[in-house]
């Protein structure tokens, strides 16, 4: 009995909330340790955890990857992080939130980096979903679609 307690408190105290890390996320890019403080929110993340969860976490090593000094560390955690990335929208291909995550990578990363190859598929999944959003999820979707550089400004108004 005491095994299945520790087991469900650990669970439940060490998974972050979805809310809390969108807000690290919108704010990651900002400074080394916002990023920071977002890669350490979804540490001990793992594949078999929640799909959303696996591509934030995917996202904040991508993000830690500006801040390595060495190109192979860069290149080392970058794969890692996509890798995830991929990963969740294999294993959740509708999931409105991880092609968001995904796109705004994609839309971040230098050309040199070749990680750009599903921009539209995503820009497009995210415009034909969007109307289906509710409450907080659509809010957060909205926001980021306006301030997205891959929508056009006609493309932004449509979802108001």
């Amino acid at each position: 009995m005491k095994t299945i307690f520790l087991a469900f408190f650990l669970f439940v105290f060490s998974s972050p909330s979805i809310t809390e890390i969108r807000k690290l996320y919108a704010d990651a890019n900002n400074s080394e340790s916002n990023a920071k403080e977002f890669a350490a929110k979804l540490n001990e993340v793992s594949k078999e955890d929640n799909k959303i969860l696996v591509a934030y976490k995917g996202a904040s090593l991508a993000i830690l990857s500006k801040l390595e000094k060495k190109v192979s560390d860069k290149s080392k955690k970058f794969k890692e992080g996509s890798s995830l990335i991929e990963y969740a929208v294999a294993n959740e291909p509708n999931a409105i939130e991880i092609r968001m995550i995904r796109l705004s990578i994609q839309e971040n990363v230098p050309k040199i980096v070749n990680y750009r190859g599903n921009k539209k598929e995503d820009k497009k999944f995210l415009l034909d979903h969007y109307k289906e959003q509710t409450g907080t999820l659509r809010t957060y979707i909205g926001d980021f679609i306006s301030q997205s550089k891959s929508f056009t400004a006609t493309e932004k108004q449509s979802i108001k």
